[in-house]
């Protein structure tokens, strides 16, 4: 199947057809977590909408380089440029190692990560292990004449890059304006402007993380790591560049202008950004202290929480919207998900259940085709769930017996299924991990209590037959009577 994949570009606001420079490999890069707490559903949603990226690039046959990367040194409070680093902080508190730190909540993010369905990344690099490569590309700007040293401490020179290039291009900021309204603020720091950003900060006495450079010890700038890591995993250019619409300014604005700065010309083919998870309008995140962590959404145990989450409910509220729309936090909003994903994963089990007929009797339309027409209109993933709700539609019908379906249309149904359901959007069906050789046993003790129900009908014994039924609904069992006898399912 021919791939036309277009996807939105931050750089020129519109859809673009999607090229890779060196088919079949693309290289793409995400910005990963900050390890210094636990992963929330801000965080979820870049990782789901990558992987749905990575899974869709894979199916259609390209090799993809998927670069995540883990921020544990240099991202300091506030996004800025004084302050406390945010891990050292964490450590501080809890009287660790930094890195005991950055461990703990990276083994728990890779947990997380793990339950809601996403594909490991082929690379995870660490900035704290890509000092050297960072020491390098400061020279590289430093060289270029596009950066400072000021008391230790090494600065981007902004107002300059300006001049010769576009600061402002991503995010659409007007750099001019900013210079003349901040001016007079200056002076007072080691900047020449309020905007330049670190790349080397000199670490003040009582700072732990540190490491040798030829301008003081110290530690790199937040921004600094993805253009380090991103060339050296990559290349000097690379197709796509990912993370949270929150990133775009300043840390993907100061990525490219360090990249044009140390090697001329521009990283990045393609930046995509997805929009916020809102919590009463509100941008969810650490820093606001207004977030919900996803183990919280598995465990039912927030304040906000009605009730307990599952993964794949998690996953699948999140690709019910467009990855670039925002998606605002409810009970409301999740339980309806809930009740939808269980509605598919029934559709798919129903599918498989049914015997194909010699003819349909019924209209199977090309879902296949309008289910890759969408995924390849800038990953709309809700126009493709709305596509699999239209082949439920007709796998009920012939369920109830209303229609017939032969085996070439039956198999398109499954392959639709299993291809965009599945092995795309990722949804796994969440069943009870009891292992196989129990499955049986406990499949075999429903239906012989089902059955005494049965004989206690056959013989007018209600109070016993309603007994049956009504403890086994209590568990989360529901039980059908069918022409043939009975029906079961144990709902989560």
């Amino acid at each position: 199947m021919e791939n036309k994949l277009t996807i939105y570009n931050t750089l020129s606001r519109k859809k673009e057809v999607f090229k890779p420079i060196n088919p079949p490999y693309v290289g793409m890069y995400v910005c990963g977590p900050t390890v210094y707490g636990d992963a929330h559903l801000g965080h979820a949603r870049p990782a789901i909408t990558f992987d749905l990226l990575f899974r869709y690039l894979q199916h259609t046959g390209y090799k993809v380089r998927y670069v995540r990367n883990i921020t544990d040194v240099g991202h300091l409070e506030n996004d800025a440029d004084e302050g406390e680093d945010k891990v050292a902080k964490k450590a501080r508190l809890e009287k660790l190692e930094p890195m005991e730190v950055v461990q703990y909540y990276l083994n728990r993010y890779h947990k997380a990560m793990e339950a809601l369905n996403v594909l490991p990344p082929s690379i995870e690099p660490h900035a704290s292990g890509h000092i050297i490569e960072q020491i390098e590309y400061i020279k590289k700007i430093l060289d270029a004449g596009y950066a400072y040293e000021s008391n230790g401490s090494v600065y981007f020179d902004v107002e300059k890059y300006n001049k010769d290039y576009h600061y402002g291009k991503l995010s659409g900021r007007n750099i001019d304006e900013l210079l003349n309204t901040t001016r007079e603020l200056d002076g007072q720091q080691e900047k020449r402007n309020s905007f330049d950003f670190a790349l080397w900060k000199k670490a003040s006495p009582e700072h732990i993380m540190r490491w040798p450079s030829p301008w003081s010890d110290g530690f790199p700038g937040w921004h600094l790591e993805c253009s380090a890591m991103g060339t050296k995993y990559l290349g000097e250019e690379f197709d796509i560049h990912g993370g949270g619409m929150d990133l775009l300014f300043p840390h993907h604005e100061c990525e490219i202008a360090q990249s044009v700065a140390a090697q001329g010309k521009e990283t990045v083919h393609y930046w995509m950004h997805n929009n916020m998870i809102t919590i009463n309008g509100q941008k969810m995140g650490k820093s606001l202290g207004n977030f919900i962590t996803l183990e919280q959404f598995f465990t039912g145990n927030h304040p906000l929480l009605s009730q307990a989450y599952s993964p794949m409910t998690i996953r699948f509220f999140i690709l019910q919207a467009h990855y670039r729309s925002t998606v605002d936090f409810s009970n409301e909003a999740l339980q309806a998900s809930e009740k939808a994903l269980q509605r598919l994963l029934d559709g798919w089990e129903n599918l498989n259940k049914i015997i194909p007929a010699e003819n349909s009797s019924i209209e199977v339309p090309d879902l296949k085709s309008r289910c890759y027409e969408a995924i390849n209109d800038d990953l709309s993933s809700p126009i493709v769930i709305s596509h699999l709700f239209e082949g439920v539609r007709i796998i009920n019908t012939v369920s109830t017996g209303n229609a017939t379906l032969n085996s070439k249309d039956l198999n398109k149904l499954k392959d639709t299924f299993k291809i965009f359901m599945f092995d795309i959007l990722g949804i796994k069906s969440e069943k009870s991990n009891i292992d196989s050789s129990s499955t049986e046993a406990y499949k075999q003790a429903i239906n012989v209590l089902l059955d005494v129900r049965k004989d206690a009908k056959a013989k007018k014994d209600w109070a016993t037959s309603d007994f049956i039924r009504n403890k086994l609904t209590e568990i989360g069992f529901e039980i059908k009577d069918t022409k043939e006898g009975f029906e079961w399912k144990l709902n989560k």
